[in-house]
């Protein structure tokens, strides 16, 4: 019984560890999706506005 008793607590221990650590996964993806949907608003706000400044092929850059 004794065995079946230290079983459970360890058991009851992983269940609670890996629920904390899937509560920190959450936050961190929350966050993560956040700066992701800033960044592609940030992208198009500048593409639409026509400042695009990305070198294309053998294109020379201004300051040449």
């Amino acid at each position: 019984m004794d065995t079946l008793e230290e079983q459970i607590a360890h058991l009851t221990r992983t269940v609670e560890d890996l629920s904390d650590i899937v509560a920190r996964q959450e936050r961190e993806l929350a966050l993560v999706t956040r700066r992701a949907q800033m960044l592609m608003a940030r992208e198009a706000e500048r593409e639409a506005q026509g400042g695009g400044g990305v070198v294309v092929g053998d294109e020379r850059p201004p300051h040449y």
